[in-house]
Order: C-alpha cells, then sequence, then structure tokens
C-alpha cells in the first residue's frame, strides 16, 4: 500500500444519546439518565478516529445548512479533516441519531434519520475524483447511498487505490461493489445478515468469512467484540483476542477499530499490526462516554 492520505465516504449525523437503567423492550417506557447532543455518524467517527491516529484524511459527505451541520463542519475542521468535499445542502437537514445506552452493561440501540447523508451522490463522488484516485486508501460505510459508494470504489480501483468497505448498517451487497472491495470489515451480527444466518442464532463467523470470501470479497477481516478478531483471504486466515476492557459504552468501538486500522494501513503497518493496534483504539473506545468523543488519540496507544 502506498502512503498518503485517507479519503473517507460516509455520514455525518447529530447524535442524541441518553444513558438508561435498561435497554427498553417494546411498548415500556423507561426513564433516561445524563443526555448529550454530539456530533457523530460513522464515516465522521471513522474519519476523526484515523486523524487521531496520525492519518491525513479527506472527508466526503454532506450536512445540512443548520446548527447540527455547522458543529459537524466545525469540529471536523478542528480535528484537521479536509472537508472541502463536505457539501452544505440548504433544503434537508443534518442526519441524526438516536441513541439509547444501557448504562450497566455499555451496550446500545440506534435509530437512524438520514437527512443529508441520503443526499450524497455520485455528482458528489465525481467532485472528489481527484483526491479518491491520489488516495492511498478509500474508507467507505452503508450510511450513505450505495451508488455513490460504489462510485467512489470504481474511481479508486481504476487508480489502484485500496478500498475498505464496513459494510454497516448491514444489508445485501451488490456484486460489484463487493467485487470492487479489497477489505471488508464487518462486525459479527452484520456478517451474519451478509451471508443469510439469523442474527438470532448461533454464529459461524469462520463459515461467514468463507461465504464473503466465495462471494468476491478479495479479503475480510470480521470483528468479534470481546472474542476478538477473524481475518482472512485467499492464503492466509489468522485470529487475534481482544484486548481486555472495562466497557461502560460501545457507541464508537466499530469506528474506533475502523479509523485506527485504516490509520495504521497508509502507515504502511504490517496487517498484524494493524489488527492490534485498531483492537487497542478500541479496547480505548469502550472504556469512555460517547462514540467521536471516546476515540484514542496516536499517543495513548503503546
Amino acid at each position: 500500500m502506498r502512503q498518503g492520505h485517507v479519503v473517507v465516504l460516509g455520514s455525518v449525523n447529530v447524535d442524541l444519546v441518553l444513558r438508561c437503567a435498561a435497554l427498553p423492550v417494546a411498548g415500556q417506557t423507561v426513564k433516561g439518565g445524563d443526555f448529550q447532543r454530539l456530533t457523530g455518524g460513522k464515516g465522521a467517527n471513522q474519519a476523526v478516529a484515523a486523524a487521531r491516529m496520525g492519518a491525513a484524511v479527506r472527508f466526503v459527505g454532506a450536512v445540512g445548512a443548520d446548527e447540527s451541520g455547522r458543529d459537524a463542519r466545525d469540529q471536523l475542521r478542528a480535528e484537521g479533516i479536509d472537508i472541502r468535499h463536505l457539501k452544505e445542502l440548504r433544503d434537508v437537514a443534518t442526519g441524526a441519531a438516536m441513541i439509547l445506552v444501557d448504562e450497566p452493561s455499555g451496550q446500545n440501540c440506534i435509530a437512524l434519520y438520514e437527512g443529508a447523508n441520503a443526499h450524497v451522490d455520485t455528482a458528489l463522488v465525481d467532485c472528489a475524483a481527484d483526491d479518491i484516485a491520489s488516495a492511498a486508501l478509500l474508507v467507505c460505510q452503508l450510511e450513505t447511498p450505495v451508488a455513490a459508494t460504489l462510485q467512489a470504489a470504481r474511481i479508486a480501483r481504476a487508480a489502484g487505490v485500496p478500498v475498505l468497505l464496513n459494510p454497516a448498517p448491514a444489508m445485501p451487497l451488490d456484486a460489484a461493489l463487493l467485487a470492487s472491495v479489497d477489505i471488508l470489515v464487518p462486525n459479527e451480527s452484520e456478517a451474519m445478515v451478509l451471508t443469510g444466518q439469523s442474527v438470532a442464532g448461533a454464529s459461524d463467523p469462520d463459515h461467514a468469512l468463507d461465504t464473503l470470501l466465495g462471494k468476491g470479497a478479495r479479503s475480510v477481516l470480521i470483528t468479534l467484540g470481546a472474542d476478538g478478531v477473524l481475518y482472512g483471504d485467499r492464503e492466509t486466515r489468522l485470529r487475534r483476542e481482544a484486548h481486555v476492557a472495562q466497557a461502560i459504552d460501545t457507541s464508537g468501538a466499530g469506528d474506533a477499530f475502523i479509523g485506527a486500522f485504516a490509520a495504521a494501513l497508509v502507515s504502511r503497518a504490517p496487517l498484524e499490526r494493524a489488527i492490534d493496534l485498531a483492537q487497542r483504539a478500541a479496547s480505548i473506545s469502550v472504556t469512555r462516554r460517547g462514540a467521536m468523543a471516546s476515540l484514542a488519540h496516536a499517543c495513548e496507544i503503546a
């Protein structure tokens, strides 16, 4: 992998976070505790995670011309992220995430409003084509339209730029998109959805990995929470144990992993080293509250 900047194509949200003594079930009302309004979105979180780990990051996305959008632009700019391709839309609100956090366990549930994220289109991607083609790595998720993600992946592939896709939220993947991805990084439940396994049943990460490779993924890295990670490609299979941590909020763990992993890759760290750094970043994030606020800086990773 060549050295250079990371392009993150993805979502920007305002996170509305409410901490509860327990997550509600259908029809139940529970009393909340601490409430926060924060900048988030998987794309923005992963961009910040990579930037804090030392990567030069350029962001492609959209926000509304509202207070949340202005806050997000200020936050990303303050993190040193290039936002020339963060489009401001005047006829739609910035995306939003309603996040309930179980205070005792740190587990969460999230509902999303797409807002401006739904307007990230191929025209915006084409405007960023030069930045994508000159990047060391393109990072995408699925909180923005698949057509834009596919277009960005095509531009990257044509220029020899590796593509990392975090398939979240999980959905059936277009065969053309999967064929354009160099590193697919789902979590355990996302891998099950992608391979037709029941999320309610017992998972089989090895089977999921083999299935995804068989569908055309060049390499797959499945994050397994407290059980570590599983990586595989056509020649290699490896597992890594998780770093032990006392979780109080898992909201940003996946994004911390992706951003740190991307930063390590573009610094030309070996694969196993990149995975280890990403796991350390994720283990730090779960010990802190919030998503973006929990993301580690390079100086914290020994």
